[in-house]
C-alpha cells in the first residue's frame, strides 16, 4: 500500500542495484501485472479456493519477508501505519489459512 512511499525497491534484491528512478520505474511497471491478476482472479471465481490459498500464503510471506529485512539501512518501513497494513495482512492470511 505505501511502498512506493517508502522507496521498497532500495531493500529488494536485485532492483536496489539500480539507479533510484530506475528502480522505482521498474517496481511500478512490475505491478501493473500484478493487480491486473488481482483483479482478474477475483472477478472469475472458477478456482477462487486456489487462488485465496495461494494468496493466503503471498500474505504471510510478505509478512515474514518484511521481518527479515527489519534491520535493512534502506528500510522505510517505519511507522505505526505500514505495519498495520504489513502485520495486519499477514495476520488475515495466517487466519484465513486457519479457518480454510
Amino acid at each position: 500500500m505505501d511502498a512506493i512511499r517508502c522507496k521498497e525497491w532500495r531493500i529488494l534484491p536485485g532492483l536496489s542495484l539500480l539507479e533510484d528512478k530506475t528502480g522505482h520505474l521498474v517496481f511500478m511497471i512490475a505491478h501493473v501485472p500484478i493487480f491486473f491478476f488481482l483483479l482478474w482472479k477475483l472477478t472469475n471465481g472458477s478456482s477462487i479456493e486456489t487462488f485465496r490459498f495461494a494468496f493466503n500464503i503471498f500474505l504471510v510471506a510478505h509478512l515474514v519477508l518484511h521481518l527479515l529485512f527489519i534491520r535493512h539501512k534502506n528500510n522505510e518501513f517505519k511507522d505505526w501505519i505500514s505495519w498495520s497494513i504489513i502485520a495486519g495482512s499477514g495476520m488475515c492470511g495466517i487466519l484465513d489459512l486457519i479457518l480454510l
